[in-house]
């Protein structure tokens, strides 16, 4: 019988950007940000810090008591603080080195594409090991929370019909600037 495998929600940025950076350390966003992967741990960290903050719901899957996966969901209405976009660049100016340009235009290319009504954001979700249940796992306990539409971007085509079996639908294509790699921003109804 296989191991099962439990969401929780954790606070533990440490686990959350460690698990995150290993799960997107081949993902063609994440590689175009910042090819080096020892700099992938302080991407996600400054995300979970700075970015998402506190209101954020973090969610952790566990399996045999060593974590296998993590999402990370901003409430409707999200907003960044003064002090935390600070601490972001600072952050990301570290993690992303002389890359930092390509994040502000992956920034500016998202904003553009987001729903401008209310919405939860899954900012990112993700398994270090695919074809486990992780992923379906992350989702369900997520998607229960949630009681308004959803959106988030798929920086990996094959993972959009995971996101279709929970009915989110793509409502376009981002091309990344300089080269960058498309992205399909996903949007499910409340």
């Amino acid at each position: 019988m296989a191991p099962t495998i439990t969401v929780t929600s954790s606070h533990d940025r440490d686990l959350v950007a460690a698990v995150l950076a290993q799960a997107f350390a081949e993902d063609p966003v994440t590689v175009w940000l910042q090819p080096d992967t020892r700099h992938h741990k302080l991407i996600f960290g400054t995300l979970l810090r700075w970015v998402h903050g506190d209101s954020s719901s973090v969610d952790v899957a566990m399996r045999d008591g060593v974590a296998v996966g993590a999402a990370v969901w901003d409430p409707p209405g999200h907003k960044i603080s003064a002090a935390s976009q600070i601490g972001s660049m600072v952050g990301f100016a570290r993690a992303l080195r002389g890359r930092m340009p390509l994040g502000q235009m992956l920034e500016q290319e998202f904003t553009k594409h987001r729903p401008k009504e209310p919405h939860w954001y899954l900012g990112q979700v993700g398994a270090p090991v695919r074809g486990m249940g992780v992923g379906t796992a992350l989702l369900e306990a997520g998607l229960e929370r949630v009681d308004a539409p959803a959106y988030l971007e798929s920086s990996n085509e094959a993972n959009i019909p995971l996101y279709e079996r929970f009915g989110f639908t793509v409502t376009g294509e981002i091309t990344l600037p300089r080269g960058g790699p498309t992205v399909w921003p996903m949007y499910r109804q409340g």
